[in-house]
């Protein structure tokens, strides 16, 4: 298990008491990577319930500060009650560095026994987990394999968390509902669905904050939003908040939820839930974290250690050198993906999607034909990362040519 080493700069920063400011306005091209402090013995409940500091990873290369929506970072928290197989969430908080928070983090109560799993998402490109290397053990937190970190995503606890989880279904104890049926008479869709998934799957995760006109951030409650002045919301750019809070509705699915112990126990979802749900309902083809995801590529060129380090942190099984292909991937994503959301175009079309200028139809589809570009799968010079595609064929870069036109016609 690898894990990043925190950013020198960051070694004395401690929480300090920050009177209100006014932030300065974000430069024309923000600093798009940040590094989050983690808090020692994150896993437990005073951890959790301490901020995570977001600063830059190179000061040269400009601030990073929460309230930016091109610089956020967002935490996520998955707990298991291993006794009796209930699941709840909280949301852990990232303040800038040396900030206050706008409202004091709600301190979670943790059952006895409680198997913690964290996951972090970003909407930069690269985020770095720093802290003391005593607290990185602690947390057991994976940032990628060695020197090359997997992007946006991070997690601690990820994989004993989903081993517990595992268990805890086959003893009984925890029973994972049902995808369900959606308005198509399809089964409802999976964060391992090729009509949802993109070039990097699993990814994200579906926590929002709130922040004051001053920049500060607090965690998003009932409460909070009540006594705060008139905050507003941040959110992580994510496919599992993509799944519950957009495809769902459209479709007439439910996603799974647990408790926020964040916020009095009102039913939330989180990546750890999607994932669950995923491995065990999603029918096939089910799409799982392929060779050429850009964000298990190591200097460019796939690496098998670095992908099945990410795919441990979302319950995916290890890649199988004889049926994981990054060809079949592209294959899936024109053919099941396009197919559905072919049939689910009028369900789609006016549906309200996480970019307010275009319906959910069109972001899909705009989606999935960036995906099939950069993953290589029109044609390897079109992919950011030319080792990506692996494999390829004329045959099938001609089909997800086609593809890519219907997908135009589509959106």
């Amino acid at each position: 298990m690898t894990v990043a080493v925190a950013a020198a700069s960051l070694g004395a920063v401690g929480i300090a008491v920050a009177a209100p400011r006014t932030p300065a306005p974000p430069p024309a091209t923000p600093n798009s990577s940040c590094t989050i402090r983690v808090p020692e013995d994150p896993l437990s409940a005073r951890g959790l319930a301490t901020p995570y500091q977001l600063a830059a990873t190179d000061p040269r290369q400009g601030a990073c500060h929460e309230s930016v929506d091109a610089q956020g970072a967002f935490a996520e928290a998955t707990i298991l009650d291993p006794a009796t197989g209930k699941l709840s969430v909280y949301h852990p908080l990232v303040v800038d560095a040396g900030a206050a928070p706008a409202a004091s983090p709600v301190v979670p109560a943790l059952p006895r026994g409680a198997v913690v799993g964290l996951w972090f998402g970003f909407n930069g490109d690269t985020l770095t987990l720093g802290g003391s290397q005593a607290a990185l053990k602690a947390g057991r937190c994976v940032n990628g394999l060695g020197g090359s970190l997997f992007g946006q995503v991070a997690f601690c606890g990820a994989q004993a968390f989903f081993d517990a989880a595992n268990n805890a279904v086959q003893a009984g104890k925890l029973r994972i509902p049902p995808l369900g049926r959606a308005k198509d008479g399809r089964p409802c869709p999976s964060v391992r669905d090729f009509s949802l998934v993109d070039q990097d799957q699993s990814d994200n995760v579906t926590t929002t904050y709130l922040v004051t006109r001053d920049g500060r951030t607090a965690q998003a409650t009932a409460a909070n939003s009540r006594t705060l002045r008139k905050p507003a919301t941040l959110a992580n750019g994510s496919d599992n908040r993509l799944l519950d809070a957009f495809v769902d509705p459209a479709l007439g699915c439910t996603p799974f939820t647990a408790p926020d112990v964040t916020d009095g126990g009102r039913p939330t979802t989180s990546l750890a839930l999607n994932e669950l749900q995923a491995a065990a309902g999603q029918r096939a083809p089910v799409a799982l974290v392929p060779p050429g995801d850009p964000m298990t590529l190591v200097a460019g060129k796939p690496s098998p250690a670095k992908a099945n380090l990410y795919r441990a942190g979302v319950d995916q099984p290890p890649l199988d050198r004889r049926s994981a292909s990054t060809r079949a991937y592209c294959r899936s994503l024109r053919t099941a993906g396009l197919d559905r959301l072919t049939s689910d175009r009028r369900l789609l079309r006016a549906a309200p999607s996480p970019d307010d200028g275009v319906g959910l139809l069109k972001f899909l589809t705009d989606r999935l034909q960036g995906s099939l570009q950069q993953l290589g799968c029109t044609h390897p010079a079109a992919s950011r990362h030319p080792a990506a595609a692996a494999e390829p064929d004329p045959a099938d870069q001609a089909a997800a040519t086609d593809a890519v036109r219907t997908l135009e016609t589509l959106g």
